[in-house]
């Protein structure tokens, strides 16, 4: 079995580079000054132990490759770039069919896969990583890099989850094969709800804890308007406690979450469409009111669309923009 990594950022850069060095066939799909790095000097992968130089295997493309009926595509592109990514997937699968697993932040990514393939598997993750330089990714839970639960979408954990969740544990992973992973995923939602505070704010969050709460409570209202059923803070917190342990990475802690990767990068997007954005079109299809998460979504896209950085806003300058009092 092959694992074809579409998406060599943080997240993809992390798990394809474990699975490499567990002995498993990885190729990375990556693209520009990264895409380069990797190919001319390997892909840095930096953890609390030190720094590890992997001659992965890489390409700009999924049609660069000769994709098989056994090949697994780990999607660990940002989900706004998802739709693209499945698209050249299943030009360059022809007449085979690979299975897809979407290792995305949100609810989205494992919909808009299952209207290209078949087999079609969700992920909910807990990997504290970081990808800021062209070549380098750095992981910064130790010794275990970190929770990569999988399952069947939309339910059910067949031979391949399994399968997969192996392997993923022999390369040093925490992750299980679920039924169910959608609760998972749900309840992962909600904690991601605050990527945009931290990328408008700061890492720490100091001064938007209320903010968070509000945001949240909007979520589970939405939630359950749409009847869908998440997994619970103490079950999280069991699942996720001794498996995620941050640590440095040479002297730093890591920077800041994916949406503040994303505005330190000046890539131009950010998720939010897709978590606080979720929020919003969940609200807005089930009739419950979500103005501070639709406001967050708004501001989020703005801040990336103006590529203004990290903590570019005070958290009264934030309260502000969602309509909210100074603390």
């Amino acid at each position: 079995m092959r694992y074809v990594v579409h998406g060599a950022g943080a997240i993809g850069g992390a798990v394809g580079a474990g699975l490499f060095q567990a002995g498993f066939d990885v190729v990375l799909i990556a693209r520009g000054a990264h895409l380069e790095a990797i190919r001319q000097g390997g892909l840095a992968l930096r953890t609390p132990a030190g720094e590890a130089r992997l001659a992965i295997p890489a390409v700009g493309r999924p049609a660069e490759l000769a994709l098989a009926s056994g090949d697994v595509v780990l999607l660990a592109t940002k989900t706004q770039d998802a739709p693209a990514a499945l698209d050249d997937v299943l030009a360059a699968a022809a007449d085979v069919e690979p299975a897809v697993v979407c290792l995305q932040n949100g609810l989205a990514a494992p919909r808009m896969a299952l209207r290209r393939f078949e087999r079609v598997y969700g992920a909910m993750l807990m990997l504290p990583t970081a990808h800021l330089e062209p070549g380098v990714v750095e992981a910064y839970s130790h010794p275990c890099p970190g929770l990569v639960d999988v399952g069947r979408f939309p339910a059910g954990a067949d031979d391949l989850a399994g399968a997969i969740a192996a392997d993923l544990r022999s390369a040093g992973f925490a992750s299980e094969a679920r039924p169910d992973i959608p609760r998972w995923q749900a309840a992962k939602l909600l904690a991601n709800l605050q990527n945009a505070l931290q990328a408008a704010c700061g890492p720490d969050g100091k001064g938007t804890a209320d903010v968070a709460r509000a945001l949240r409570a909007e979520a589970e209202a939405c939630l359950r308007a749409a009847g869908l059923d998440w997994v619970g803070d103490a079950e999280m917190a069991e699942r996720v406690a001794g498996r995620v342990t941050p640590q440095r990475v040479g002297d730093r802690p890591r920077p800041g979450g994916s949406s503040w990767q994303s505005l330190a990068r000046a890539s131009g997007s950010i998720e939010t469409d897709f978590l606080n954005g979720e929020v919003a079109l969940l609200g807005r299809l089930h009739g419950v009111p979500t103005p501070r998460n639709a406001a967050l979504q708004r501001l989020a896209g703005r801040l990336a669309r103006e590529r203004r950085p990290p903590g570019s806003l005070s958290p009264d300058e934030l309260r502000r923009a969602l309509g909210l009092g100074a603390a």
